[in-house]
């Protein structure tokens, strides 16, 4: 599909050596780092098994202790 970008400089320069370097067009190279970058983005980063969710600013650190601490308020 055709489109029109503003592309900086440098970010287009090193689209063209990557494209020159594999002989792929630079749409190509463009849409496979483009690509790269959105699947990257929607990764959800896993520990044990368990989502990670990213740590709003300012947000407190729950530790085991705490856990217990609010199950034990629970009526």
């Amino acid at each position: 599909m055709r489109t029109t970008v503003d592309i900086e400089d440098d970010v287009l320069a090193a689209a063209k050596a990557i494209a020159h370097q594999r002989g792929i067009s630079i749409g190509k190279v463009l849409s496979e780092l483009a690509r790269q970058a959105l699947l990257r983005a929607n990764a959800t980063r896993t520990r044990n098994g368990l989502p990670l969710f990213p740590v709003q600013p300012g947000a407190g650190i729950v530790t085991p202790e705490l856990v217990n601490q609010l199950r034990d308020e629970l009526p």
